[in-house]
């Protein structure tokens, strides 16, 4: 009876997962502008920040919860006078903050 049971269950999940696989997971394409968007916008860039200015944590926080307000990390940076917008640009580059390529 467990036996059975157990390979019931196992019949279930496999046709699930074979579900999901064609109704769900088939086709799907990654929204390639959307994730950058969202990589540029997120508040973990502001470390980038931490050691160009000798200020300190203080001013990298200060922008991180300004940005929460304006939802642009580089926007709330610039107009609380941390960076200029070339230097964000500079320092702030999400493709060499994902560590080493194996």
């Amino acid at each position: 009876m467990i036996a059975y049971n157990f390979l019931q269950s196992v019949r279930l999940l496999a046709d699930a997962i074979e579900s999901f696989n064609v109704h769900c997971a088939e086709g799907i394409e990654a929204n390639l502008s959307n994730i950058e968007a969202h990589v540029r916008n997120s508040l973990m860039l502001v470390t980038a920040l931490n050691p160009k200015r000798s200020a300190g944590r203080q001013s990298p926080a200060k922008v991180a919860k300004g940005s929460r307000c304006r939802h642009h990390l580089r926007e709330a940076a610039v107009s609380l006078g941390f960076v200029t917008g070339e230097e964000f640009d500079e320092w702030v580059r999400p493709e060499l903050m994902i560590g080493p390529k194996e």
